[in-house]
C-alpha cells in the first residue's frame, strides 16, 4: 500500500489506535505491514471503508469553518 500516502496513512492512524500495545498486536506497524499480519489487514480494510464515508456526498456535510 505504498503507493497510497493517504490511505496507508489512515490505516497507520487505526493500527495505532486499536493496537497500542504489545499486549494486543505483537509487533509494531512496520512489521505488520511487511507481514501482512492479519492486525493489518484489518486496519487497512477499516481504512478502506472509512474513506468511502468520508468521501461520500462532500460537498452535502455542513462545514464547521
Amino acid at each position: 500500500m505504498q503507493h497510497d500516502v493517504c490511505l496507508r496513512a489512515a490505516a497507520r492512524a487505526i493500527y495505532d489506535a486499536c493496537f497500542p500495545t504489545e499486549e494486543l498486536a505483537p509487533v509494531g506497524f512496520e512489521e505488520a505491514e511487511r507481514y501482512g499480519t492479519i492486525h493489518y489487514r484489518r486496519a487497512v480494510e477499516a481504512a478502506q471503508n472509512a474513506r468511502e464515508h468520508l468521501l461520500y456526498d462532500r460537498e452535502a456535510q455542513p462545514s464547521l469553518f
